[in-house]
């Protein structure tokens, strides 16, 4: 399992660099401007210097509306950057056909300008409370679009988790899904170290996170500490032990 870390400046990216051996992927957004909050080009190039090179960068382009035309420049922009990873959140989008259309966008703007970039199509686990597409159709949208991977995260940060809203048996067919389709599989939305083992045995791919990195557990307010990075790394490896351990054990 891959951990991805979100910081929101330059200054955390300097901080997420201290833990650069405990991290996999440096996710850059924006939280004051949603979950999946766009930061700045010149704030993405920032942060892609401030890390180590052999450290993928990833942006989220936003909780996009369905406006195909926009969001394949902003996707772009982001590629054009540094970024290596490009993150859409599917906000505006209420059909599958409406996601397929907008991740085709980005998929052919991205990949015409960068072959090897990676595309994820992420949705929403309280997709309900916003009116967009299904946490479940996501596969199959990054499928049809060409993305390489399918991502859910939590829309309204208001305290309520990953979990609360699509529990972990939802979440393993999530997975199952992706993997069937050839794509990994991202979960996201306030996930905490106690939710670890749920995600290792599910079969997760990505994990990403920010508040249970930043001082206090508050994603806004509190700020990232590279020891919280290095105390999270260390439970995900024992997780992933204990796991494979069982799954020996079983077979």
């Amino acid at each position: 399992m891959l951990l991805l870390i979100s910081p929101d400046s330059v200054e955390e990216a300097v901080e997420c660099a201290k833990a650069a051996e405990h991290l996999d992927i440096v996710d850059v957004k924006r939280p004051e401007e949603g979950s999946l909050g766009a930061n700045f080009p010149w704030v993405i190039k920032a942060i892609r210097d401030a890390v180590p090179a052999v450290k993928p960068v990833s942006a989220t382009v936003g909780d996009v509306p369905y406006k195909p035309g926009t969001v394949a420049q902003a996707a772009l922009g982001a590629a054009v950057s540094g970024a290596t990873y490009i993150k859409v959140g599917l906000y505006g989008c209420t059909t599958p056909e409406q996601a397929v259309e907008v991740m085709r966008g980005v998929v052919r703007a991205v990949k015409e300008y960068r072959p090897d970039a990676f595309v994820v199509a992420s949705g929403y686990a309280d997709a309900h409370r916003i009116g967009c597409v299904n946490p479940l159709s996501l596969p199959d949208i990054a499928l049809r679009s060409g993305s390489d991977a399918a991502m859910l995260d939590t829309a309204i940060k208001d305290g309520t988790r990953l979990f609360d809203h699509v529990p972990p048996e939802v979440c393993a067919e999530f997975v199952r899904r992706a993997h069937e389709a050839g794509l990994l599989a991202a979960l996201a939305g306030s996930v905490k170290v106690g939710d670890l083992g749920a995600l290792t045995r599910i079969g997760t791919d990505i994990v990403g996170v920010r508040g249970a990195v930043c001082e206090g557990g508050d994603r806004n307010a509190g700020r990232i500490e590279p020891q919280l990075i290095a105390a999270f790394r260390a439970e995900m490896d024992r997780h992933a032990r204990e796991h494979a351990a069982a799954t020996i054990a079983a077979g």
